[in-house]
């Protein structure tokens, strides 16, 4: 028998034919295993999302008491027909007497004693003063009525309304006891208090009460650091790496340099936090807490990343492209930066993305350079204090107050909605400078 008979005789045997059923069978169980794995990651995502969503929906609400506030001239201790600039120096205790007072007519207790008012008292946030000083500035000519105003409730109210604590607590658990239950079930009966859209939760700043507390001061904060960082490591990096890729010579000195850019990526965050401490606030004097040197802090951090993004994707462009623009006369310079640099643009663009990615999302060095205090006011340029959402995510997180865990959950769809967007943008660019060879 010939070898190719023999062969032939083989691959049509019940032998051959089990190895095949075999192989395909660890090819099935291989196929299996694959999309096992796919389902369990989609499932603990989409449990992420759920548990982020369904906890941060109640953050972008908030409790509201409507309270029909009668500003009267008088009581007010201003004129009639007030200027804005008049009414704004209203003091706000006399602003927040004026409102609850008008809560205890509401609730029938206008001639109580005082501890059933001081009750009544907690109903109400702690910023009802700046609420009726802004509807007043808004509009004088209400001086001398009685305006309906949808007043914030306490921190306190706002769980229960949400059903975020269980009402049949004993009392002495509870932050409301049942007097104040019975109120706030009054009032919604009474289409009083309702839920509403929690606008603060966008212009307001730091505050120790969760009704009042939000994001602002952090959301204008990371955008100046962005800024600074794609202003900053951008050119650095890119600069970095196309002289490191077709400029620089091979030499010990420049290996070392390669070396060390690659260990630099994967150094802890809070190295560079120290860093900059030492650097920027220490030797440099720059403001501390300041978006500047969060910026500056960030870049560093972020360089390493788009330096070894842009060497790689400078190295994927075909040779030919350069050998080409070399034949026809251009020079090494003009052969980089007018053909290889726009071909790897698309690649380039990756690495930015990647490198923002992790410096929006980073809380260690922006807690060593200083971000971690309260800033109340919003920051209109990078040297003025300020901090990021998330360092402000990792503040809510530990503050003692139920209203936090929600605004903790927002604070966080908003990290992701501005993360999104911005790697929306990028990408778009990088469609637009993407080519095919």
């Amino acid at each position: 028998m010939t070898d190719a008979s023999t062969a032939k005789a083989y691959f049509q045997s019940e032998a051959a034919a089990k190895l095949v059923r075999k192989r395909y069978a660890a090819e099935r169980r291989f196929r299996f295993y694959g999309m096992a794995m796919i389902a369990v990651a989609m499932f603990f995502l989409a449990v992420l999302f759920y548990t982020i969503i369904s906890g941060g929906i109640m953050g972008f609400q908030t409790t509201s008491i409507k309270v029909p506030v009668p500003l009267t001239a008088e009581s007010l201790g201003v004129e009639q027909g007030a200027t804005p600039e008049q009414l704004r120096d209203i003091g706000g205790f006399k602003l927040t007497k004026i409102a609850r007072n008008a809560l205890y007519t509401q609730l029938g207790i206008a001639d109580a004693e005082k501890p059933l008012k001081s009750q009544a008292d907690k109903l109400l946030s702690n910023g009802i003063d700046t609420q009726l000083r802004e509807i007043l500035q808004n509009d004088p000519a209400i001086v001398g009525s009685t305006v309906d105003v949808w007043l914030l409730a306490h921190g306190a109210v706002d769980p229960f309304v949400k059903g975020q604590i269980d009402r049949n607590l004993p009392e002495d658990q509870r932050l409301l006891n049942n007097q104040q239950l019975a109120w706030v079930d009054r009032l919604e009966k009474d289409g009083r208090l309702e839920l509403q859209f929690n606008s603060g939760l966008f212009t307001n700043g730091a505050s120790a009460d969760p009704e009042l507390a939000g994001v602002a001061v952090a959301l204008i904060g990371s955008l100046f650091i962005m800024i600074l960082v794609v202003a900053a490591a951008l050119p650095i990096g890119v600069g970095a790496a196309v002289y490191l890729e077709e400029f620089a010579p091979r030499n010990r000195f420049t290996d070392l340099v390669e070396v060390n850019i690659n260990n630099l990526a994967a150094v802890p965050s809070i190295v560079f936090g120290i860093l900059g401490l030492a650097i920027f606030i220490n030797f440099m004097h720059l403001p501390r807490s300041a978006p500047i040197v969060g910026g500056l802090v960030l870049s560093l951090m972020t360089l390493p990343t788009v330096i070894i993004a842009t060497r790689a994707a400078l190295g994927a462009v075909p040779p030919s492209i350069k050998e080409a623009a070399l034949g026809v006369g251009a020079s090494k310079m003009q052969a980089v930066f007018h053909h290889i640099l726009p071909l790897a643009m698309p690649g380039i663009l990756t690495g930015l993305i990647i490198g923002l990615a992790r410096a929006l999302g980073e809380t260690a060095p922006l807690i060593m350079i200083g971000m971690v205090a309260a800033v109340f006011e919003v920051p209109s340029s990078p040297f003025d204090p300020a901090t990021a959402l998330p360092v402000q995510i990792y503040m809510w997180a530990g503050m003692p107050e139920r209203g936090f865990v929600a605004l903790t959950s927002a604070a966080i769809i908003i990290l992701l909605v501005f993360l999104l967007t911005m790697n929306a943008t990028a990408v778009v660019l990088r469609k637009r400078f993407e080519r095919r060879w």
